[in-house]
Protein backbone atom coordinates (compact mmCIF):
# COMPACT_ATOMS: atom_id res chain seq x y z
CA UNK A 1 0.00 0.00 0.00
CA UNK A 2 1.78 3.36 -1.31
CA UNK A 3 1.33 6.26 1.36
CA UNK A 4 -0.19 9.39 0.50
CA UNK A 5 2.97 12.13 0.30
CA UNK A 6 2.14 15.34 1.74
CA UNK A 7 3.81 18.23 -0.23
CA UNK A 8 5.37 20.99 1.72
CA UNK A 9 5.68 21.47 5.53
CA UNK A 10 3.69 20.33 8.25
CA UNK A 11 4.04 19.95 12.16
CA UNK A 12 1.61 18.88 14.69
CA UNK A 13 -1.03 20.45 17.53
CA UNK A 14 0.69 19.85 20.54
CA UNK A 15 -2.63 21.19 22.90
CA UNK A 16 -2.89 17.71 24.51
CA UNK A 17 -0.42 15.46 27.06
CA UNK A 18 1.02 12.97 25.44
CA UNK A 19 2.50 9.58 26.60
CA UNK A 20 5.68 8.31 24.24
CA UNK A 21 6.38 4.46 25.28
CA UNK A 22 9.94 3.26 23.83
CA UNK A 23 9.95 -1.20 23.85
CA UNK A 24 12.37 -3.09 22.10
CA UNK A 25 14.54 -6.53 22.33
CA UNK A 26 18.27 -6.92 21.79
CA UNK A 27 19.21 -10.51 20.69
CA UNK A 28 22.76 -11.00 23.10
CA UNK A 29 23.30 -14.76 21.60
CA UNK A 30 22.19 -14.83 18.00
CA UNK A 31 22.23 -19.06 17.69
CA UNK A 32 19.46 -19.26 21.06
CA UNK A 33 16.97 -18.89 18.82
CA UNK A 34 15.13 -21.11 20.97
CA UNK A 35 15.28 -18.29 23.95
CA UNK A 36 14.79 -14.96 22.06
CA UNK A 37 12.09 -16.01 19.04
CA UNK A 38 9.20 -16.54 21.68
CA UNK A 39 9.56 -12.84 23.01
CA UNK A 40 10.09 -11.16 19.10
CA UNK A 41 6.96 -13.37 17.89
CA UNK A 42 4.69 -11.97 20.99
CA UNK A 43 5.06 -9.05 19.55
CA UNK A 44 2.62 -9.48 16.39
CA UNK A 45 -0.59 -10.15 18.18
CA UNK A 46 -0.39 -7.54 21.05
CA UNK A 47 0.53 -5.20 18.08
CA UNK A 48 -2.59 -6.18 16.04
CA UNK A 49 -4.70 -5.55 19.67
CA UNK A 50 -3.56 -2.72 20.07
CA UNK A 51 -4.40 -1.25 16.44
CA UNK A 52 -7.92 -2.98 16.80
CA UNK A 53 -9.08 -1.70 19.78
CA UNK A 54 -6.94 1.38 19.45
CA UNK A 55 -10.22 3.81 20.26
CA UNK A 56 -11.00 1.81 23.53
CA UNK A 57 -6.81 1.33 24.61
CA UNK A 58 -5.85 5.11 24.05
CA UNK A 59 -2.86 3.75 22.05
CA UNK A 60 -2.49 6.39 19.24
CA UNK A 61 0.22 4.78 16.58
CA UNK A 62 3.65 3.67 16.41
CA UNK A 63 6.54 2.98 14.29
CA UNK A 64 9.26 -0.05 14.35
CA UNK A 65 12.92 -0.30 13.53
CA UNK A 66 15.00 -2.69 13.23
CA UNK A 67 18.59 -3.82 13.75
CA UNK A 68 21.15 -6.28 13.86
CA UNK A 69 20.46 -7.53 17.25
CA UNK A 70 17.97 -4.93 19.06
CA UNK A 71 14.33 -3.62 17.87
CA UNK A 72 12.81 -0.43 18.90
CA UNK A 73 9.07 0.41 18.74
CA UNK A 74 8.16 3.99 19.31
CA UNK A 75 4.67 4.03 20.72
CA UNK A 76 2.51 7.32 21.28
CA UNK A 77 -0.33 6.72 24.11
CA UNK A 78 -3.01 9.01 25.33
CA UNK A 79 -1.87 8.62 28.85
CA UNK A 80 -0.04 6.58 31.65
CA UNK A 81 -3.49 5.21 32.71
CA UNK A 82 -4.23 3.98 29.27
CA UNK A 83 -0.51 2.13 28.88
CA UNK A 84 -0.44 0.77 32.29
CA UNK A 85 -3.99 -0.62 31.75
CA UNK A 86 -2.66 -2.46 28.55
CA UNK A 87 0.20 -3.31 30.91
CA UNK A 88 -1.92 -5.40 32.80
CA UNK A 89 -4.18 -6.84 30.10
CA UNK A 90 -4.72 -10.51 29.37
CA UNK A 91 -2.52 -10.43 26.09
CA UNK A 92 0.35 -8.53 27.78
CA UNK A 93 0.31 -10.54 30.57
CA UNK A 94 0.44 -13.66 28.59
CA UNK A 95 3.18 -12.34 26.60
CA UNK A 96 5.27 -11.48 29.89
CA UNK A 97 4.64 -15.03 31.47
CA UNK A 98 6.29 -16.39 28.33
CA UNK A 99 8.85 -13.78 28.69
CA UNK A 100 9.47 -14.79 32.05
CA UNK A 101 9.41 -18.94 31.33
CA UNK A 102 11.67 -18.79 28.00
CA UNK A 103 14.16 -15.71 28.39
CA UNK A 104 14.88 -14.57 31.97
CA UNK A 105 16.81 -16.87 33.01
CA UNK A 106 19.38 -16.56 29.71
CA UNK A 107 21.12 -13.79 29.12
CA UNK A 108 20.50 -14.80 25.22
CA UNK A 109 17.87 -11.99 25.10
CA UNK A 110 17.30 -8.61 26.69
CA UNK A 111 14.11 -6.61 27.00
CA UNK A 112 13.73 -2.93 27.81
CA UNK A 113 11.31 -0.13 27.53
CA UNK A 114 11.48 3.36 28.72
CA UNK A 115 8.01 6.02 29.18
CA UNK A 116 8.06 9.66 28.52
CA UNK A 117 4.55 11.72 29.86
CA UNK A 118 5.49 14.73 27.67
CA UNK A 119 2.89 17.89 28.84
CA UNK A 120 1.19 19.82 25.93
CA UNK A 121 3.21 22.00 24.82
CA UNK A 122 6.75 20.30 25.15
CA UNK A 123 6.97 19.03 21.68
CA UNK A 124 7.23 19.86 18.61
CA UNK A 125 7.47 17.99 15.55
CA UNK A 126 8.03 18.99 11.89
CA UNK A 127 7.77 16.41 8.32
CA UNK A 128 8.49 18.15 5.06
CA UNK A 129 7.37 16.29 1.68
CA UNK A 130 6.53 13.34 3.82
CA UNK A 131 3.43 10.73 4.49
CA UNK A 132 1.74 10.78 7.77
CA UNK A 133 4.50 9.42 10.53
CA UNK A 134 5.33 9.52 14.34
CA UNK A 135 3.78 11.90 15.99
CA UNK A 136 1.81 13.17 12.92
CA UNK A 137 0.21 9.87 13.35
CA UNK A 138 -0.52 9.80 16.61
CA UNK A 139 -2.13 13.89 16.85
CA UNK A 140 -3.49 15.90 14.43
CA UNK A 141 -1.46 17.02 11.52
CA UNK A 142 -1.12 20.33 10.28
CA UNK A 143 0.36 22.49 7.65
CA UNK A 144 2.89 25.14 9.05
CA UNK A 145 1.39 28.46 9.53
CA UNK A 146 3.63 31.86 9.76
CA UNK A 147 3.22 31.67 13.61
CA UNK A 148 4.65 27.74 13.38
CA UNK A 149 7.48 28.32 11.25
CA UNK A 150 10.46 27.53 13.55
CA UNK A 151 10.47 25.02 16.30
CA UNK A 152 11.02 27.84 18.94
CA UNK A 153 7.60 29.13 17.52
CA UNK A 154 5.82 25.59 18.15
CA UNK A 155 6.82 25.28 21.58
CA UNK A 156 6.83 29.12 22.43
CA UNK A 157 2.98 28.53 21.41
CA UNK A 158 1.79 27.36 25.06
CA UNK A 159 4.90 29.84 27.03
CA UNK A 160 7.20 26.59 26.84
CA UNK A 161 10.42 28.49 25.85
Amino acid sequence: MKKQVYSGRYTVENEEDIVVFLIGMRVNRRLAVHKWFPVFSAMPGMIKELYTHKDTLGFLSMENYFGLRTTLMVQYWRSTEDLLAYARGKQHLAAWKVFNQKASSTDAVGIYHETYVIPKGNYEAIYANMPLYGLSKANKHIPVSPKRTTAKQRLKKNKVI
